[in-house]
């Protein structure tokens, strides 16, 4: 999870991945390159610390600069200290002579200014008015200028929440820019990033990570409020005694201001829209790799999602996607075998450090290779476990198929021809259904692929499952979740999940193509129920995300919304499974099943609520599949 440690490692190259040689390497580096640290001075006269690692044959030479900027700390600080590249696959980088840049963010760590999260693009400034864009524009212009032997090209990569000021960077418009690449981008802390998934929030990441990122920063130092206000051994249960969201505020203590904006903005107003960086992706000159993992439990959502915009708004720009079968972050660890129990039977994220992104700016950056043999769309299926390339994505064969519920916890691809069916259950907010069946604190990144036999078992989830699928199935783009429901309150969550169900007598097995990692032994994976992907909708946003309404007890509506893509094979001999509940906890927050305002209402006000999914000829429930043909 997005704990704290993790952020600073995502924060700048050096400490992703491991060299086979790490004594040879650093010892490499050290001799051939020195390290700066200096203020840079934006428009509005706030200086930006940067550290800046040059080689030391950049008098008279060609050298591409390289750089991340980032709220976690461009450490270590010390012109003697240097970041542990020779740690990273990014000391290829290195030995291609780039000069590599990582400064902090305005107002984090050691620069100065004022922070502010997510802080909105500016599509109109004059003068003195600043936005992430103009310091990166700023930033790029000094180093262009001040940097000898640079070769006046500039690249700038991130993950996380680097990811977003490599998207701010794309909106410079700094002619120097060549090539950007987004890494899990925050784009929409409201629909899908982090933070909420359909206006649903996920109170477990925001919690642990603003009771220590969020705490304010007085004044620029090299020491970071890295602690978290809430400890244990079971979040589920700590979770659930803590209470209402309005209990969790009262810890901070009006501590972190980003937490009460949360509070004050529950539904999709005009300040959250403001931060929804996607709107201005219109016209993007350099080219852009954007990069996301299918089971990334931070971020699924923006880098599929800005892909999709940079197509959609700026269709002459150099516009291509990356999507592994990872974890947040998993691409740049130098080990992509596997995620949980589920093997993807390669070094998927080696593949792609050596093969798409040191190309891709090698090409634009340095004047070497070519990215002819790269697609627009670098995707990997699991369950077959296998790459595929497409010229967009999703793929133009990709077609939206619907997969109908049935009487009796059936799924097929005819709709229902039975009257007066519906399955139900009841939502108890006290008895909420656990996301995993691990016990822990801190959120698992596992969670997106673990077996779903512990939640099939409880009577408040419904179970839908296909016959034994006779041929392979393959899915490729987005999922839809078409429920035609009633309920007996004013308002519920609906939680819909699809599941990979192995055979009975599933071996993972190195004979079979793609299954164990180097060394393992083979292992009984039989009736193991993968999640592919599961995703939640706060039912009063059905209609509209800006305008909430409730729900009239009793009365049969539609709650249909859009999971993030999927890219997966069902193989022949397994069987698609949907499940279906209202609570997902403590992963996201409990619905009180009322029309209130969840984020200061009380804990008297969680009521249990009679759920029901139809599934009859007149209001047929279904999920609609992108099968690809």
């Amino acid at each position: 999870m997005r704990t704290f440690l993790p952020l600073l490692l995502l924060a700048a190259f050096p400490l992703w991945g491991f060299s086979q040689d790490r004594s040879a390497d650093s010892t490499w580096v050290m001799e051939h390159y020195t390290k700066k640290e200096l203020y840079i001075p934006m428009r509005d006269g706030v200086r930006l610390f940067t550290s800046i690692y040059m080689p030391k044959d950049s008098v008279g030479a060609n050298h591409p600069i390289l750089m991340t900027r980032t709220p976690y700390s461009c450490a270590p600080y010390g012109t003697d200290k240097f970041g542990r590249f020779w740690y990273s696959y990014r000391m290829q980088y290195l030995r291609e002579g780039y000069i590599i840049v990582a400064q902090d963010v305005r107002g984090r760590w050691m620069s100065e200014g004022v922070f502010e999260d997510i802080r909105p693009f500016n599509p109109n400034k004059k003068g003195k008015d600043i936005d992430e864009a103009s310091d990166t524009y700023d930033a790029i212009d000094w180093l262009i200028k001040h940097v000898p032997g640079n070769n006046g090209k500039v690249g700038v990569l991130g993950i996380s929440y680097p990811g977003f000021y490599s998207t701010m960077a794309a909106l410079s418009d700094h002619p120097a820019l060549k090539a950007v690449s987004p890494q899990a981008p925050v784009t929409d802390w409201f629909q899908g990033d982090d933070f909420h998934h359909n206006g649903a929030f996920f109170v477990m990441d925001g919690f642990s990570f603003y009771s220590g990122f969020g705490k304010p920063r007085p004044q620029p130092t090299t020491v970071g409020p890295y602690s978290s206000d809430f400890h244990g051994q079971d979040n589920y249960d700590i979770y659930l005694k803590t209470g209402a969201l309005k209990n969790f505020a009262a810890i901070l203590k009006d501590s972190v201001a980003f937490w009460n904006d949360l509070y004050a903005h529950p539904n999709y107003d005009a300040w959250w829209k403001a931060r929804n960086d996607r709107q201005y992706l219109t016209h993007v000159k350099p080219a852009m790799l954007t990069v996301g993992g299918l089971f990334d439990a931070e971020d699924c959502f923006g880098a599929q999602n800005v892909y999709k915009a940079i197509a959609a708004q700026s269709k002459s720009t150099d516009n291509r996607l990356v999507m592994g079968p990872w974890y947040h972050g998993e691409w740049a660890s130098g080990n992509g075998y596997f995620l949980g129990n589920i093997r993807f039977g390669s070094n998927t994220a080696e593949y792609y450090e050596k093969n798409i992104e040191f190309p891709f700016f090698q090409h634009y950056l340095n004047d070497k290779g070519s990215v002819d043999s790269l697609a627009r769309a670098n995707v990997f299926f699991t369950g077959e476990n296998t790459w595929h390339q497409y010229a967009q994505w999703p793929p133009a064969e990709s077609t939206p198929t619907p997969l109908y519920l049935q009487d009796n916890g059936g799924l097929s691809f005819n709709a229902p021809t039975t009257e007066k069916s519906y399955s139900e259950y009841v939502s108890d907010p006290s008895k909420p259904v656990p996301y995993t069946e691990d016990v822990h604190f801190h959120r698992t990144r596992e969670y997106m692929t673990d077996d779903q036999r512990f939640a099939s078992r409880r009577p408040d989830v419904l179970v839908f499952e296909t016959d034994t699928l006779a041929s392979d199935l393959t899915l490729a783009g987005p999922l839809v979740a078409d429920l035609q429901t009633s309920i007996s309150t004013t308002d519920a969550d609906f939680v819909v999940k699809l599941i990979d169900v192995f055979p009975d007598n599933f071996v993972y097995d190195p004979s079979m193509k793609g299954n164990l990692t180097p060394g393992e032994k083979p292992y009984p994976m039989g009736g193991y129920q993968m999640l592919v992907r599961g995703d939640i909708m706060r039912g009063r946003f059905r209609q509209s995300f800006a305008t909430p309404i409730a729900f009239i007890p009793g009365q049969v509506t539609t709650v249909k919304y859009t999971l993030t893509d999927v890219a997966h094979t069902f193989q022949k001999g397994h069987r698609i499974m949907v499940q279906i509940q209202s609570s997902w906890f403590p992963l996201v927050d409990r619905n009180p099943q009322q029309f209130v305002d969840i984020y200061h209402c009380a804990d008297s006000d969680f009521i249990k609520s009679d759920i029901r999914i139809y599934h009859d000829s007149e209001h047929s429930s279904k999920i609609i599949l992108p099968v690809l043909k």
